[in-house]
């Protein structure tokens, strides 16, 4: 490690970061000027096409350009692989299911860029979890798009790939694809559960639970198979919402969720 004392324009965030919150880092920004010090460093490693990245810095370098700073203190590692792993540490702000995922599909890319042979299931400690990808795919199409509901239904399907990321990647762009389909006949059928009176914050995971081919799946102790396979569980969950029948649903049904959802809050 070396302190070193570096242009501002010569450090980048890294590109698979969350998003920058301009209002924390102007935030940031009065804070640093009220104290008159700047103690914290960026962490540094190099980057692609011999750029200098900070993975844990973004705001603390935004604040710095709202102030005017010419020069920023860091602390730069030689280690390039830091850049994939430190944001773990990173708690300042909880990231929320859509930031996590298109962190880790940014991620992604970046991985497959630095080494285009790299299996998805080498990169597991990088990337976490298979579903974020897939709906970090999602959440580039539609920033809206309400991923939530969907996690419980991945997470038994979906998985890495033993293969490298850049095929794996176009096949995720299928998958995402499809979730987004399956959305679109979820929110027909909300729209014609909400016609008929009922009404619920709930409502939309009532849906997306009905036609989860893998609700009631039990995965064996030990076992990391899924509980199909992803292109099979999706074909299911579409024809399972096509053939979904409005006039079933009762408000007991929607009671009985929110029930279930508050006592696992």
């Amino acid at each position: 490690m070396l302190v070193a004392s570096l242009p501002l324009g010569a450090v980048q965030p890294t590109p698979f970061q969350r998003d920058l919150s301009p209002t924390h880092a102007r935030r940031l920004a009065e804070k640093i000027e009220e104290t008159g010090v700047f103690l914290d460093p960026l962490i540094v490693v190099p980057g692609e096409d011999g750029r200098l990245w900070t993975p844990n810095g973004r705001h603390r370098l935004a604040a710095a350009k709202f102030l005017g700073l010419g020069r920023i203190t860091a602390l730069v590692s030689p280690e390039e692989a830091l850049a994939y792993r430190i944001l773990a540490l990173n708690t300042e702000k909880a990231h929320n299911l859509r930031d996590k995922s298109l962190e880790a599909i940014r991620m992604a890319r970046s991985l497959a860029r630095r080494d285009p042979q790299a299996r998805e299931s080498a990169c597991a400690r990088e990337l976490e979890s298979a579903e974020l990808l897939t709906l970090g795919l999602a959440y580039e199409r539609n920033a809206r798009f309400g991923g939530g509901a969907y996690g419980p239904f991945l997470k038994k399907v979906d998985r890495l790939a033993d293969q490298p990321l850049a095929r794996s990647l176009r096949a995720r762009e299928g998958y995402a694809a499809r979730l987004q389909e399956v959305d679109r006949e979820v929110k027909r059928i909300v729209a014609a559960l909400a016609e008929r009176g009922l009404r619920s914050p709930y409502l939309r995971n009532y849906v997306v639970a009905r036609i989860n081919p893998v609700r009631f799946h039990k995965a064996k102790r030990g076992s990391a198979a899924p509980a199909m396979p992803i292109g099979q569980a999706l074909t299911r969950m579409a024809a399972a919402a096509r053939r979904f029948d409005a006039g079933s649903v009762s408000r007991a049904d929607l009671a009985w969720v929110a029930a279930g959802a508050e006592s696992q809050e």
